[in-house]
């Protein structure tokens, strides 16, 4: 029985998680932000590309099928065109720039939407067939909703739009309040949930499989080839400070106590790191009992201090082993800086140096300078 309870309560825990990931991005880390801003920047550009394409068709279609074509849409079909162009061209280049990539994601949406409406405003009497014949556009731009990796309250966003959308084109149709305009709201309606639907899964998924890859399984901290992703190649924008950290005889830990004991001692010391980091701090398992903590916004004393607290909270911890007998562990440290310009991996190796140096000179301790 309390292993069924238990397993409710995880399954519970676990449903909750994955709602409150997927209806907004405010608990989502630094480097998923970005992965997710890949994802976002590849369909703008597949997306964009498509209705770009299908923009000169649908224009030859409509003037080899529909008589009295109205030209005066070739200025708004162009402008249209000319904006899904940009929308492609700005995400292919643009690797990195989540507040552009966010910007381009509604552009791609908003500009298909705002020809509908400029027909909507501007053709009547004999002109409505040719608006009827793009009725179709809300429910596409809905369909379309369901392949971007949105959160909940963004699709909402967007597809509350697109209902107003839908209903200012009855009103301007004069099938509001009436059976056929009742009847596009409800499917319209229907489609968005199932694209909130797809969206829940989708981005549910995501995130599984990126904590999977990125991700250390026994401590929840990113893994060393995640942080080298995430930090990148090239020289930094912003002053960094690099921690490296270490558990000292951890080795005797678990020859000792034993492997759980010792996977209890890591799991408790990466939920410490993790309790302290900043907003915009990583903190990744680098291999075995080290870990590397990157500082973001910090000055040299601040980093500094911030090195001893962990240093104090490590060596205050109290852990038991299988006999509930009690004892402590501690850390040696290594910190150095990353100034604008230069390239991480450098300081990488210097606050790695600076861990052995602190070692040898007896453990127990941040050593800060060579």
């Amino acid at each position: 029985m309390g292993t069924v309870l238990e397993g409710w309560k995880n399954l519970q825990a676990i449903s909750i998680s994955s709602v409150r990931d997927t209806l907004s991005g405010k608990y989502h880390s630094r480097d998923f932000i970005h992965a997710r801003m890949e994802y976002l920047r590849s369909r703008v550009v597949l997306v964009g590309l498509l209705f770009a394409l299908l923009t000169p068709l649908w224009t030859l279609m409509d003037w080899l099928v529909l008589p009295g074509w109205p030209t005066h849409l070739m200025a708004v079909r162009v402008l249209s065109l000319g904006g899904l162009i940009a929308c492609v061209w700005l995400a292919f280049n643009g690797h990195q720039r989540i507040t552009r990539i966010y910007v381009l994601s509604g552009l791609v949406f908003i500009l298909p939407a705002s020809f509908y409406v400029y027909m909507l405003l501007t053709l009547s009497g004999a002109g409505h067939y040719v608006v009827l014949g793009y009725g179709f556009i809300p429910f596409l731009l809905v369909a379309t909703l369901s392949i971007f990796p949105f959160t909940l309250l963004e699709s909402a966003l967007v597809g509350g739009a697109l209902i107003a959308l839908q209903i200012l084109a009855s009103v301007s149709s004069g099938t509001w309040m009436t059976a056929k305009g009742l009847q596009d709201l409800w499917l319209l309606s229907a489609l968005l949930v199932v694209a909130l639907t797809a969206n829940y899964f989708h981005l549910g998924l995501l995130l599984r499989l990126y904590r999977q890859a990125t991700h250390d399984t026994l401590t929840g901290l990113l893994n060393r080839g995640a942080v080298s992703r995430q930090l990148g190649q090239g020289p930094v924008q912003e002053k960094l400070h690099v921690l490296m950290v270490d558990l000292d005889h951890f080795k005797q830990i678990n020859d000792t106590h034993g492997h759980s004991v010792g996977d209890d001692v890591l799991t408790r010391t990466a939920s410490l790191f993790k309790a302290h980091l900043g907003p915009h701090d990583l903190a990744a398992r680098y291999g075995g009992e080290e870990f590397v903590l990157i500082l973001a916004g910090r000055s040299d004393e601040q980093a500094l201090r911030f090195a001893d607290l962990l240093l104090r909270q490590v060596q205050e911890q109290t852990f038991y082993n299988h006999d509930r007998e009690s004892f402590q562990i501690t850390a040696s440290m290594g910190l150095a800086v990353c100034q604008p310009g230069q390239v991480i991996e450098e300081a990488l190796v210097q606050a790695d140096q600076r861990l052995y140096d602190a070692k040898r000179a007896g453990r127990n301790q941040v050593v800060t300078k060579d």
